[in-house]
């Protein structure tokens, strides 16, 4: 456990120490400031590793440890970061002035007074700037959290990550990743190094219930008798939308009274949408944007769609396992997040109508929904057990640097 020593008081977490007075024999209360730790992201909206890290926020004891946020593009967690004490530092991202504006912001607050003691990065290999700046900047405690498994983008924007993934291990302290693929990816040799956090959810956030499905199709338009096929993902190329559509394009051909529910925002959003007005889908897909009733909407879905290039390891499975959702995925998702049997993964070469036949199945086949909360929890996914883990780890690991 960590300890802190002030003059000549030395103190222990997390035991509150009360400092008697000789002196008009009053009593004064010390209380422990907590350890700040600065959570670098890329934006704060709704995506797999910010859903981690929040789950992890809400849950984490904040007498003991306290998030800070440096962040590039705004989203829906803000408020909810300020609420809990977080504060939240907005620089520019290197794709939008460059990395030299970018480094310049970072220094700032990585040299800023009083200096944080530890920096959990989770920008993938864009996190070897954010080590090396903060290993110049002295800050002790540097830690590389991969939660995937390729980069995104052209040739370019490779051959940038690339070069900025070379630093990570030169000067990061700590390796943390979702899965052995996203540790094998980043840190190469290093990667048996890594510590794999598992990216848990609160099980009683999930749970299954008849009743407020119900109530979230009534608020969404739906029917006791639609099928409703969803997906909980940023619009990009990686969460392979395109091939969603077609699929779902094949499903109401074999059930016209279907419906899909797209969760999330993205750089891609409107040639998502100009596709579906191509394809004649337009009064049977919802886009629902960025969204915090994400438990209440999985629970009112059918059949979770998810048909990804690549994955580190998709929380979102997780929070659709726990609600009983049966879920559909390409073979591209990594083993770890195959906690249930719920979980059917089919390869990408197979063809679109292959797709609809196997989901619509699905979602007529799992009318009797639970949720399997021993399971999780016996896989690792209970973000309680992970948070209290994650908390002696930031404490030792501050008092091994101090």
């Amino acid at each position: 456990m960590g300890r802190f020593c002030w003059d000549e008081f030395c103190i222990s977490l997390p035991d509150l120490v009360y400092w008697e007075q000789t002196n008009f024999k009053e009593i004064e209360v010390l209380t422990v400031a907590p350890i700040r730790v600065l959570h670098c992201v890329a934006g704060l909206a709704h995506g797999g590793y910010e859903s981690l890290i929040m789950n992890l926020y809400r849950c984490i004891d904040r007498q003991l440890v306290q998030f800070d946020f440096l962040s590039s593009f705004p989203g829906v967690y803000e408020e909810e970061i300020r609420q809990l004490g977080g504060v939240i530092h907005s620089i520019p991202f290197i794709t939008q002035k460059g990395p030299f504006s970018y480094t310049h912001g970072l220094n700032r607050v990585l040299t800023a007074s009083p200096q944080y003691p530890i920096v959990h990065s989770h920008m993938d290999k864009f996190s070897g700037l954010v080590m090396r700046q903060a290993h110049r900047a002295g800050i002790p405690v540097r830690i590389a959290h991969s939660h995937n498994t390729q980069n995104e983008g052209g040739l370019l924007f490779h051959l940038v990550k690339n070069y900025y993934g070379s630093m990570v291990l030169p000067h990061a302290t700590h390796l943390m990743a979702c899965s052995k693929a996203a540790a094998d990816w980043m840190f190469g040799s290093a990667s048996d190094k890594a510590f794999l956090i598992h990216n848990g959810i609160d099980p009683e956030r999930f749970s299954f219930s008849p009743e407020l499905r119900r109530a979230k199709r009534q608020e969404l338009g739906l029917s006791h008798s639609t099928l409703v096929f969803g997906h909980v993902g940023r619009f990009t190329a990686q969460k392979n939308h395109l091939h969603l559509l077609d699929t779902f394009q094949q499903i109401c051909t074999l059930h016209k009274d279907s419906v899909l529910l797209l969760v999330g925002t993205g750089q891609l959003e409107e040639t998502v949408r100009q596709t579906t007005q191509r394809l004649g889908l337009s009064e049977r897909v919802q886009f629902l944007g960025a969204r915090e009733d994400v438990p209440q909407l999985l629970l009112a879905m059918d059949c979770f769609v998810f048909p990804s290039l690549h994955e580190g390891l998709p929380v979102t499975l997780v929070e659709a396992q726990a609600t009983g959702l049966p879920i559909l995925a390409s073979d591209a998702i990594t083993d770890e997040v195959c906690i249930t049997p719920l979980v059917h993964r089919t390869p990408l070469t197979c063809s679109h109508q292959e797709w609809a036949k196997k989901a619509l199945a699905l979602a007529q086949e799992f009318t009797n929904r639970h949720s399997d909360k021993a399971a999780l929890g016996a896989a690792g996914y209970d973000i309680h057990t992970t948070a209290q883990w994650l908390t002696q780890f930031y404490l030792t690991a501050a008092e091994h640097s101090a």
